[in-house]
């Protein structure tokens, strides 16, 4: 075994996470799906719940970006979308506006769960929403 004299200067790290233009890129491109209504309990005191759905396929990406767009591709973007405070907040916007259209009023969005998830090429962003 071979005995270290001398010790490196800098430890070097790499990081992996979208670029704002594929945020942007991908979120323009979602399809989204969304359901909800206020409550009618008077528990509830009137209380928004809903959930939306954003689904995007990776695969329609391929024109418009260096990477192959396949199911890896697809793997990876979801991991790296799941943990991005950035689209986390984009999706919150997301939320409150199909929140606001389907109540016919404004909505002030809580996230109360955001889960990705892939599927071969196609990332599924999935959300509850409580007022």
């Amino acid at each position: 075994m071979a005995r270290a004299t001398r010790v490196t200067l800098f430890e070097r790290e790499v990081r992996e996470r979208l670029s704002g233009p594929a945020i942007d890129l991908l979120l323009a491109r979602a399809k989204v799906l969304a359901e909800g209504k206020r409550s009618a309990s008077p528990t509830a005191a009137r209380v928004f719940f809903g959930s939306i759905m954003l689904t995007i396929d990776v695969q329609d990406l391929g024109a418009d970006v260096r990477e192959a767009c396949d199911a890896l591709a697809a793997e990876r973007v979801a991991g790296l979308l799941a943990g991005d405070a950035r689209v986390l907040k984009r999706v919150r916007g997301v939320a409150e506006r199909e929140a606001t259209r389907l109540a016919g009023a404004p909505i002030k969005a809580h996230l109360s769960d955001m889960r990705v998830r892939a599927e071969g090429t196609r990332v599924f962003i999935d959300v509850d929403v409580q007022e």
